[in-house]
């Protein structure tokens, strides 16, 4: 395939077009806020803050992940739609690495058009706030397209350069998580296995393991011993949390996406490769079928390792596509470069991807042609029960508020982001605490809550130490010894107020055991709506026995509504 095409400054134009523009979008709508994004949110306020980790606080996972959240936390301010921001950065760069990795592979200009199309629209649209299985994607994503550029670059100068460039954000990409950095590490070890063996640039593979080596080594030393962190050292469990049973049942039962893009994949390669003999001498395109191959696997299995939220591994679906669609042109003689051809295509991905950006035009389409809701008739025999799409499963959860009813907070710190109307009152009463108010920054706080925010908004210090946990989940952010000491410091009463979710459908998801030591040592004071669907989760107020309550006891029984 070649790569000298007419018009390509304007192919170049049109790609990143759509890359920028679609990344965009975030920043002129608003956002409720979102599940787990309290993660997001207080890793990069430390950092920013200037906090070390694994030095002031404990994580099991590098701080990969924060670096640009923190970077836009110092330059817009630690609100959280900064988060946003950083995302639409994030999209930006994930877009321009997937192109930049289509145009080493020397894709034509039809199918990579498309292929981005595709990338935007099931990988990065959706994805308006930052977490940590997607941005170990992206530094891979860009640690692929220096190592591409680098077989192709002219002079071992520029080459080496490149290198350690890709050595660098896959580095950063096993920073961010140990699973998809891992096998974006034994994917570029494999390609560049392959490229060294077809160049015969033996010093390749070892310079890229050492530039890798010397880069971890820079970034890692500074940081122990509290790096032990990461891996639990010292006390158990040293648990994988797999089973092999898990991604059998995952391969196997499910992945069908994958398997048919591989099945695709192997009949493209069947009947387009004519001498295999000459045919694995053709570099970029072994290189490209490694690659695709590659993803597919690595897809296969992050979706086990990595498995909330469900859809964190289809990132595969852009890359099966470019080596598809290019060997089916290739094959069938389809000019994809042309602008019929091109604009039914392009119509073709839109319709495939359409509940990307359905459910925004859906918003309008209610409104224009309404539904009337048909209710049933449990008790009635006057009136026909009628039982339709919307209403044939009778919904019996009381404690559901929908979306549509969320409401502002006045804090900054909230702008943009709508929640539950009890959890804003909620948080508004817990600033008017007489504790809150007489102790102003010196207060001592322990919010064991999705609410992390409220650090920048009460304001309090942050509790620091190397053996201090991140964030609260027993068996994943923190262990039985931090729990320990939590308790101790609650039987001390060292906290001048606790904040506290109770979310008993979550395995601990903050230590239920810590409950019963509050409730024992600490006056529980009210408790409103976690931020958060469904409506699982209570957020509990605790403060010292016998402190003042600006409200009633009536708002008590909430509390144990979940239990």
């Amino acid at each position: 395939m070649s790569n000298s095409f007419p018009n390509a400054r304007r192919w170049a134009v049109i790609e990143i077009i759509v890359i920028v523009l679609l990344a965009l979008v975030p920043l002129f709508t608003t956002f409720p806020y979102r599940v787990n994004i309290f993660l997001s949110w207080e890793g990069a306020y430390r950092l920013s803050s200037g906090q070390v980790p694994f030095k002031d606080y404990g994580s099991p996972l590098g701080y990969g992940f924060w670096i640009i959240p923190a970077l836009f936390f110092k330059i817009f301010g630690p609100q959280m739609i900064t988060l946003v921001k950083a995302q639409v950065f994030i999209n930006i760069i994930a877009g321009l690495s997937f192109r930049s990795i289509l145009k080493s592979l020397n894709v034509t200009p039809g199918v990579r058009l498309l292929s981005v199309l595709v990338f935007v629209m099931s990988y990065s649209f959706f994805n308006f706030w930052p977490w940590y299985n997607h941005t170990v994607i992206v530094y891979e994503l860009v640690g692929l397209s220096f190592l591409m550029r680098s077989f192709f670059a002219e002079g071992n100068g520029r080459r080496y350069l490149l290198m350690t460039l890709a050595a660098l954000f896959i580095f950063l990409s096993l920073f961010t998580k140990q699973d998809g950095g891992g096998m974006a590490l034994m994917l570029c070890l494999a390609l560049l296995a392959y490229n060294s063996l077809e160049t015969r640039r033996w010093l390749d593979l070892p310079v890229f393991l050492g530039l890798f080596a010397v880069i971890a080594v820079a970034f890692i030393v500074p940081l122990m011993p509290g790096f032990a962190y990461w891996f639990n050292h010292g006390q158990a469990p040293h648990s994988s949390r797999l089973a092999l049973n898990d991604f059998t049942d995952e391969i196997m039962g499910g992945s069908n996406w994958i398997k048919i893009y591989v099945l695709l994949a192997a009949l493209c390669l069947a009947a387009g490769v004519k001498q295999w003999g000459s045919w694995i001498h053709e570099r970029r395109e072994v290189l490209f079928a490694l690659l695709t191959l590659g993803i597919l696997g690595e897809a296969a299995i992050f979706q086990v390792t990595s498995y909330t939220p469900p859809d964190n591994n289809i990132f595969f679906h852009s890359f099966a596509f470019a080596f598809i669609a290019s060997w089916l042109c290739h094959l069938l003689s389809i000019p994809l470069n042309s602008g019929r051809s091109l604009i039914a295509a392009t119509a073709l991905i839109l319709f495939w991807w359409s509940g990307t950006w359905w459910k925004y035009i859906g918003r309008y389409t209610d409104r224009l042609f309404p539904v009337q809701e048909v209710a049933y008739a449990p008790n009635d025999s006057t009136h026909e029960n009628v039982v339709s799409r919307r209403n044939f499963m009778v919904n019996t959860d009381t404690t559901d508020v929908p979306v549509s009813e969320w409401t502002f907070s006045r804090l900054p710190v909230f702008h943009k982001i709508y929640m539950p109307q009890q959890t804003v009152a909620g948080i508004d009463r817990v600033l008017a605490l007489p504790v809150v108010q007489q102790k102003k920054e010196g207060i001592r706080v322990l919010n064991m809550t999705e609410l992390t925010p409220l650090a920048e908004a009460m304001p309090f210090k942050l509790e620091t130490g190397q053996d201090y946990p991140l964030w609260y989940h027993l068996g994943v952010g923190m262990f039985n010894r931090q729990l320990s000491a939590f308790k101790g410091k609650v039987r001390d009463r060292h906290y001048d107020l606790v904040l506290y979710e109770y979310a008993p459908t979550l395995n601990n998801f903050f230590p239920f055991a810590l409950r019963s030591e509050l409730r024992q040592h600490y006056q529980l004071v009210d408790s409103f709506l976690a931020p958060r669907r469904p409506t699982n989760a209570m957020i509990e107020v605790y403060v010292a026995a016998g402190a003042q309550r600006p409200y009633t006891d009536a708002l008590l029984p909430k509390a144990d509504t979940l239990k």
